[in-house]
């Protein structure tokens, strides 16, 4: 079975800076890449069920949306009702697998913000567009995700609190570049966020 090729870590907290929290690793055994359906139960730091937890993700890996390709790949959870800042762990439940319509390539699609002319700019500024770099042998196909996160006391996990689609699948040529636009509701993101002090640019694989 597919599913049984998938294992998962829940990260908190990696202690490294300007490392994203509440990530999901999937690992992928096999050379194929997998489009999973996954559920997710909150356990606090005793293994103990949070039965009022409510546990989402930002990539989508709960509703088919992620590619897994093979090897490391992460989603980022979000945890909502009482008991959210209790949650140490997860326990995920495959609801189901299928092998994806694009394969993902090993690399993630790197993006850089970029203003109405084109130049690079830093992601907490006001930008026009989202240059995706593809350093893989083969085309990526990607979506893009920009995060306002919170800003939690000492010793929380920072939570994503908004969660807002740049664009829609993007196809990006291996060994190369797409440029995609800021419209919609996803300028309307930006321009409310922007100068903020946690945001992130995310690419990830999709179908």
């Amino acid at each position: 079975m597919l599913s049984q090729a998938l294992s998962f870590r829940y990260v908190g907290d990696s202690g490294v800076d300007e490392t994203m929290n509440q990530q999901l690793e999937i690992k992928n055994a096999l050379p194929e890449s997998l489009a999973p359906v996954l559920s997710f139960t909150a356990l606090d730091k005793n293994e103990h069920v949070l039965p009022h937890v409510k546990v989402s993700t930002v990539y989508g890996s709960d509703r088919g949306n992620l590619v897994a390709p093979y090897g490391v790949s992460v989603d980022i959870l979000r945890f909502s009702g009482p008991g959210e800042h209790d949650v140490a762990d997860v326990r995920v439940t495959v609801r189901s697998t299928t092998e994806a319509r694009i394969p993902a390539g090993a690399h993630d699609v790197t993006t850089q913000a970029l203003d109405s002319h084109g130049r690079e700019i830093s992601r907490f500024e006001r930008f026009s567009a989202v240059r995706l770099t593809n350093e893989d042998d083969v085309p990526a196909s990607v979506r893009i995700a920009y995060i306002l996160w919170d800003q939690p006391p000492k010793g929380v996990t920072q939570q994503a609190v908004e969660v807002t689609a740049v664009g829609g699948l993007t196809q990006v040529p291996a060994h190369g570049t797409a440029v995609v636009k800021v419209s919609g509701k996803a300028a309307a993101a930006v321009a409310r966020n922007s100068n903020g002090p946690a945001v992130s640019i995310k690419a990830y694989n999709s179908q």
